[in-house]
């Protein structure tokens, strides 16, 4: 389906964000969304869950817990299904476990945003634009010790978004990326009733230097930094049921958009007009100079302290969601989670359901949608699809 016209309205439905003065709206968020069905069916979670194919967007230091030795997976989300059939997300992840302590892995993601046409009037001959965004990164896993593992991983991002126009270099902007990432699984442990398994993981995310399409330091975007952190524990019942119950939070490490600057009276005079007095509008064109011109690296540890009202407005900056997995069999999967954000930052407040079919070597997901939130959400009324592929040898858990 074509659009007219909707360039800047595409760029602004992708971010997560609402218009309001403090919200926290990096550039590339396509980074941040949920790629696969099973973790979109958990509310977009997945730094504590068991290992799977898709580990690789959530934390990587699971592969060197993975119970088969490769695998690959394809997943497609659709976007905006209410106003447009074209623009979707797509996936494709391999992993290799090298021996029992050590995995590696690849990915690539793109996020394209269709078909738009660009005229002046009704009247122009259209000019067709295709605006999109990939993402290659590598993993690499290592078990420190039995129980607990951690990972690193590199990442390029290429992001195609700018319209070309007379005198005007249509040029993609690109960055590059690392992670951080830890995992913890504890032994099967025997309760009364039941078994059970611990689970932890953090993932530290897209740490590196801001994108630009205009080579300005002014005019360039953090990358969605953010930190994930998530505990889960495996209720297993019996040889065939089992039931996981997961929580995670996250903080994006992107500074705090300030407040607008207010007029400077120089000389105390009460007279905001004097030609030396700074006027409204250069005091805030000077507090958003300030902020473009931080750099990544400070912007990461600004992140934990610099929002205007203090610790409070911070914690309103973590976003939390909870799930549950039912599996049977290790062949069927049913899964719901609720996810929230503040109201003074995004807004997202979603539930979600999913469901998993396993037949030998292959797994198909599915989740759903339903925002709890004012504010539409770009997945809602989505139907997301993921198919992974696992094979090769089968490694015991310890």
């Amino acid at each position: 389906m074509k659009k007219i016209a909707l360039t800047f309205v595409c760029f602004f439905a992708i971010s997560f964000a609402i218009a309001q003065d403090r919200v926290l709206n990096p550039g590339v968020p396509f980074l941040l969304v949920a790629a696969d069905a099973r973790a979109a069916g958990m509310a977009d979670m997945g730094v504590a869950t068991s290992a799977d194919a898709f580990s690789q967007q959530w934390n990587p230091a699971k592969y060197a817990f993975a119970t088969d030795a490769q695998g690959f997976s394809i997943s497609y989300t659709p976007y905006l299904t209410d106003l447009v059939n074209d623009i979707s997300l797509g996936q494709f992840t391999y992993y290799n476990k090298l021996n029992e302590r050590s995995a590696f892995a690849a990915s690539i993601r793109y996020f394209g945003l269709g078909e738009i046409e660009l005229r002046q009037d009704s009247n122009d001959e259209p000019r067709i634009v295709s605006p999109n965004e990939f993402a290659i990164d590598g993993s690499y896993s290592l078990k420190l010790s039995e129980k607990f593992s951690m990972a690193i991983a590199g990442r390029f991002i290429n992001s195609n978004l700018k319209v070309p126009s007379e005198g005007n270099d249509a040029s993609s902007a690109s960055s590059f990326s690392v992670d951080v990432a830890g995992f913890y699984q504890s032994e099967e442990i025997a309760y009364n009733e039941f078994n059970g398994r611990w689970r932890a993981g953090f993932n530290i995310q897209n740490l590196g230097p801001k994108i630009s399409y205009d080579n300005d330091d002014l005019n360039n975007n953090f990358l969605p930094a953010n930190l994930k952190i998530g505990t889960g524990f495996d209720f297993i019942l019996d040889d065939f049921n089992k039931v996981s119950l997961n929580v995670e939070f996250n903080k994006l490490l992107v500074p705090t958009p300030q407040i607008p600057g207010s007029p400077v009276d120089t000389n105390n005079d009460g007279d905001f007009n004097d030609p030396e007095d700074i006027t409204q509008a250069e005091q805030n064109a000077q507090t958003s100079n300030n902020y473009r011109s931080i750099g990544w690296t400070s912007g990461v540890f600004k992140s934990f302290g610099d929002a205007p009202d203090g610790f409070s407005e911070e914690l309103k900056e973590v976003t939390y969601a909870v799930g549950a997995e039912y599996l049977y069999q290790d062949s069927f999967a049913m899964r719901l989670g609720y996810f929230h954000e503040s109201p003074l930052k995004g807004a997202r407040q979603f539930l979600s359901l999913g469901a998993g079919f396993k037949y030998n070597v292959v797994k198909v997901d599915v989740s759903y949608l339903f925002s709890a939130s004012k504010v539409k959400n770009p997945l809602e009324n989505t139907l997301r699809f993921s198919l992974t592929f696992n094979f090769g040898d089968k490694y015991d858990e310890y």
